[in-house]
């Protein structure tokens, strides 16, 4: 009584998953392939973000951590950390949140909802980080939008456009997930009062999808998740470990860890790699 127990619920969409999506879509012929696990991506990779966080026996994972999923549809946030309240003093505000929560942006697409991310923080917010004007960003955005397929050239103008779009959709997917802070006037006297998970303390941001792994700046990218002196409200990581899934293996990290989790943790670990270092 008193708190969020959600495994029910996700155990519930999983089976939902199995039972009806893999089979309109015919995997569940091809489950007969193999004995292996079989079970949602996004389910696979909050699993390997939570075998990374907390280790096996024997061996200590990353700790608290924020994965950040940046994709052509989404923009999916997981988190691993109890998101209890750093700020002294602070009163937590409704029922606490799940330690691994995920959190799907179904509006911050990088290709089928770019125009979402840019009525969401401003066309020209985004133009202005490309360093082109307006008018050229709107055209790139509908080239964008208009074919999913689409990947800019290396160095291009659209590159940098790309890049601004991806850090910002990340940005405000993150602000999203991650709790916040105000100050409510109480009976006696002001108090801080926090929604949400408090994420300021994590000490690992790790980021994944195709934009992260393949893009040019990925540390500039992964760098809008981080707590911003503009928003002071907002509890995001304050100065954790950048990290880059680049080869994309945290979905395989989850799978695994149903098997062997120290096989698991041992391949998550190695392939995760320091941004800069990939």
């Amino acid at each position: 009584f008193g708190t969020l127990d959600v495994e029910p619920a996700r155990d519930a969409i999983r089976k939902v998953f199995i039972d009806r999506i893999v089979h309109a879509k015919g995997i569940d012929r091809a489950s007969d392939m193999f004995d292996a696990v079989l079970m949602p991506t996004p389910a696979a990779v909050l699993d390997g973000a939570k075998l990374l966080s907390d280790g096996v026996p024997g061996t200590p994972g990353l700790g608290d951590l924020v994965v950040v999923d940046v994709g052509g549809a989404t923009t999916d946030v997981h988190s691993v950390a109890s998101g209890a309240p750093t700020v002294e003093g602070a009163i937590q505000h409704g029922l606490p949140e799940p330690h691994c929560k995920r959190s799907v942006e179904g509006d911050l697409g990088m290709r089928v909802n770019a125009h979402s991310i840019a009525e969401a923080a401003g066309l020209d917010v985004i133009a202005a980080a490309a360093g082109v004007n307006v008018g050229r960003a709107g055209e790139m955005l509908d080239t964008l939008s208009g074919d999913i397929e689409h990947l800019p050239k290396a160095g291009s103008e659209e590159a940098r456009f790309d890049q601004a779009l991806a850090a910002t959709a990340l940005g405000l997917a993150v602000t999203r997930h991650a709790g916040s802070l105000s100050i409510v006037q109480m009976v006696t006297g002001p108090a801080s009062v926090q929604t949400g998970k408090d994420l300021s303390a994590v000490g690992t941001l790790i980021g994944t999808g195709g934009v992260l792994a393949q893009g040019e700046n990925p540390a500039a990218t992964l760098a809008a998740g981080l707590a911003d002196p503009a928003q002071p409200q907002s509890l995001k990581p304050k100065a954790p470990a950048l990290l880059l899934d680049s080869e994309y293996v945290l979905y395989a990290v989850g799978l695994l860890a149903a098997i062997d989790p120290e096989a698991a943790l041992t391949f998550g670990l190695v392939h995760m790699h320091a941004v800069g270092e990939e």
